[in-house]
């Protein structure tokens, strides 16, 4: 990881954990045995270093914060592809440095419904005969990632376009598109 990408608020959790461990190894220093001293500097280690991991992956999670916006999509039938374009804008307060957007096509055709279509039936199949893979999926799905360097500031957006294919037996589809930042 970069410092740069560190905000105030995640060396102020790296602070807090690195004086909880020396509080605890302060802690464990006051035992008789080294044996015990060093188990218990070493377990105060991975409780805090656990602590730290945990408490900046929720930070990411909760402060960087990205949408797409003004998002356009156009089926291209020559090819058999659609093509989605629009903007990714930073609406949380700290800076992005990538973001990945996944999207999903899902065919609303009910006569493309076949058998395991939603839910494929787990187990042995031995005495059953093997399942061929679908020749005409029900979805498709692209995910693609988005860097920004420098990082894209509070307020400011990029624009983004994905392409991916569009079946021709495709009726009445859904698209589901979701956005990932850090």
């Amino acid at each position: 990881m970069n410092i740069i990408y560190f905000s105030i608020v995640h060396w102020l959790i790296i602070g807090f954990f690195v004086i909880f461990f020396i509080a605890l190894s302060l802690l464990s220093a006051q035992a008789k045995k080294t044996s015990i001293i060093m188990s218990g500097i070493f377990a105060s280690f991975l409780v805090t270093t656990f602590g730290a991991t945990l408490s900046i992956i929720i930070l990411e999670k909760y402060t960087k914060k990205g949408m797409m916006i003004k998002v356009q999509d156009r089926r291209i039938l020559f090819n058999e592809t659609m093509f989605i374009k629009g903007y990714i804008q930073n609406v949380g307060k700290f800076p992005l440095n990538y973001c990945k957007i996944n999207i999903k096509l899902i065919n609303n055709d009910r006569k493309n419904f076949g058998k395991g279509t939603f839910f494929k039936s787990g187990g042995l199949n031995i005495f059953g005969s093997k399942e061929k893979e679908n020749p005409k999926p029900n979805t498709v799905s692209k995910e693609k990632l988005f860097t920004f360097k420098p990082s894209l500031q509070p307020g400011y957006r990029k624009s983004f376009s994905i392409v991916l294919p569009y079946p021709g037996y495709f009726r009445g589809t859904m698209i589901i598109k979701k956005i990932y930042c850090h």
